[in-house]
């Protein structure tokens, strides 16, 4: 049966010059920053999909504008003046 050797110790670590300790500040000058406040998110609304069409007979109409950008399937968003789409950021501005 063979010994086994202890494993050789590590080498000490090396000395590494320490920063100068930093003045404190008076006594009387600390600043607080206010804190922020985190505004309520409003819930995601998930649009249904059997709102986006409207089925008379065999056919099938669309009821929002599609965007012209992204084509077919791509609904454009109704804002008080503006249509948008929401996949590639695509606005019209309207008159009224």
């Amino acid at each position: 049966m063979s010994k086994q050797q202890p494993a050789p110790a590590p080498p000490p670590p090396a000395k590494t010059p320490t920063p100068a300790p930093a003045a404190p500040a008076p006594a009387g000058a600390e600043e607080k920053k206010p804190e922020k406040k985190e505004k309520p998110k409003a819930p995601k609304r998930r649009i249904q999909v059997w709102k986006l069409y409207k089925l008379e007979g065999d056919k099938v109409t669309r009821l929002r504008r599609e965007c012209p950008r992204c084509g077919r399937g791509y609904f454009m968003a109704e804002h008080k003046n503006r249509l948008s789409c929401g996949n590639c950021g695509y606005t019209m501005y309207t008159k009224s």
